[in-house]
């Protein structure tokens, strides 16, 4: 099933079968492709290569087999022309700015970010002549208000890490078009499963593959989608001449996630509903935000442009730091750890960890207080999960 198949199959189809390149070997499973370089015929055809005028394989940091296929499965369910996989998330998110972005452009973003986010936006891009403007991503005319004659893209996450604030993408999307600029869209919280950007009017979508991609914590990696011509004109030279590439032991082992990733998406975000029942009216949670429940306070955009909820929860536990580090060190099934999107399940808390270099005032402005937690429901029982939960609330 090529990325250009004219047949639109289903997400999980797609998951199974999308991008695979057999080798005369006619394998069933996608193969592993471990080399560096890649031999020719003739000089003549070593030259046609590199000047592009003949396909094929140059030289693993440029293209691979095994990558190709992830990029390729990736890019059909994200419903792209293209996509350009990377060493790590964090990868995908500095390729994708700095791919587009000159000394002197200005970047829009939304301050609800991850931290290392925040640190390519507030302090990376400005060491290159780029400026930016961080905004309330929630308001819309803060966005308007922030566009300048230099403004070159926005970008954003949503839901947003850590408390699950959820963005209007195409209310934004059309702003950044209208100012001549771009957006470029985190969706990593979502999964391609429930929320799909490019449709809502986004230029480009990065995922930390990471999280549920890989899904059973085992490697890194990253992925760029968009438009054939955004990836030709801003990520694919800048990957071939600076080289954060993925490696194809690590694009195997995605592919091989893919191929699970709707049922177990999907399990965990069942969790997860069941963990924001069990703990929305508990006397020591004094405030728990999942995008899934009808008091979410953008309840009416997750209608509009999600799918469903998410594998998610964050909640605010009484008694500050020392609150939630007794309950955080009483879970017994839970461990305590920053990633998300695993079959385990997973708890972190931001204002000590992802979010940490931030100032007291930069957290208190994004709503991370000191009770907070994020949770990343896995794949164990739910009524297990729920009963350590309350278990180790009992320690606070």
């Amino acid at each position: 099933m090529p990325a250009s198949t004219t047949k639109k199959y289903r997400p999980e189809t797609r998951l199974v079968h999308g991008g695979t390149l057999r080798s005369q070997f006619g394998e069933t499973s996608e193969a592993l492709y471990l080399t560096q370089g890649y031999v020719y015929e003739s000089s003549l055809q070593a030259e046609r290569r590199f000047k592009n005028e003949e396909p094929g394989y140059q030289y693993s940091r440029f293209s691979n087999p095994t990558v190709t296929m992830f990029e390729q499965r990736m890019a059909l369910l994200e419903g792209a022309e293209a996509a350009r996989a990377t060493a790590t998330g964090m990868a995908a998110v500095n390729t994708a700015l700095m791919g587009q972005l000159r000394a002197g452009d200005h970047v829009v973003a939304s301050k609800q970010l991850f931290g290392s986010c925040r640190y390519i936006v507030e302090e990376h891009l400005p060491r290159y002549g780029v400026s930016s403007t961080l905004v309330d991503g929630t308001d819309l005319d803060q966005w308007k208000k922030a566009v300048t004659k230099n403004t070159k893209t926005f970008f954003l996450e949503s839901p947003t890490n850590p408390n699950l604030e959820v963005l209007d993408i195409k209310a934004i999307a059309q702003i950044a078009h209208d100012a001549g600029a771009t957006l470029v869209v985190d969706n990593v919280f979502s999964t391609p499963l429930f929320q799909q950007p490019l449709e809502l009017g986004a230029d480009c979508v990065v995922y930390s593959a990471t999280k549920h991609i890989d899904g059973q914590g085992r490697c890194l990696g990253g992925v760029i989608l968009g438009s054939e011509k955004f990836i030709l004109d801003n990520v694919q030279t800048l990957i071939r001449q600076t080289g954060p590439s993925l490696s194809p032991f690590n694009a195997w082992v995605l592919l091989k996630g893919l191929e699970t990733l709707v049922v177990r998406v999907q399990k965990q975000t069942d969790n997860a509903a069941a963990v924001a029942v069990a703990l929305a009216e508990h006397p020591k949670v004094t405030r728990l935000i999942y995008p899934g429940r009808p008091d979410h306070p953008q309840a009416d955009i997750i209608r509009r442009q999600m799918k469903g909820g998410s594998n998610l929860v964050a909640f605010e536990i009484k008694g500050g730091k020392a609150g939630a580090f007794k309950f955080q060190d009483a879970l017994k099934i839970v461990k305590i750890s920053n990633n998300l999107g695993d079959a385990k399940s997973l708890i972190t808390h931001p204002a000590t960890t992802t979010h940490q270099r931030l100032t007291p005032e930069a957290r208190a402005e994004l709503g991370i207080t000191d009770g907070m937690v994020r949770l990343s429901c896995g794949l164990e029982h739910s009524d297990d999960l729920v009963e350590d939960l309350l278990d180790a609330l009992k320690a606070v």
